[in-house]
């Protein structure tokens, strides 16, 4: 069965390489445990554009999106674009979760273990 590419807004593609640039300091603690194929031998990829959206991580294999959610998610608004994102990617059989980027950085193994245990299901 060949592999359905996940297409994107090319206009996404210099502001994904920005935010790459400059990732924030949970979003660099996270991804130190989730590159090169650390968990499962599965591939993360950071701030990769997927439709109209740039997500935090994305693990195609298991279609799972992580987002590293900073305190300006907590109002109404982007949580209304949140809640529109997700719904998005779940249609097209994504799985999201997100974290808050304080919990990233003071417990990054619960994260992780949490992130691990997530992609176990998704393998099944």
């Amino acid at each position: 069965m060949p592999k359905r590419v996940l297409s994107y807004d090319g206009k996404l593609k210099s502001p994904s390489r920005g935010l790459r640039k400059n990732m924030t300091k949970s979003e660099q603690a996270l991804w130190s445990r989730l590159r090169g194929k650390q968990l499962l031998g599965v591939q993360f990829y950071r701030q990769k554009p997927l439709g109209n959206y740039i997500v935090d991580f994305f693990a195609p294999k298991v279609k799972l999106v992580v987002e590293v959610d900073g305190s300006q998610h907590l109002e109404e608004t982007n949580s209304v674009k949140d809640n529109e994102r997700d719904d998005y990617l779940d249609s097209l059989g994504i799985c999201v979760v997100r974290f808050d980027s304080r919990k990233v950085l003071k417990d990054t193994d619960s994260v992780v273990d949490f992130i691990f245990s997530t992609m176990q299901e998704r393998l099944k």
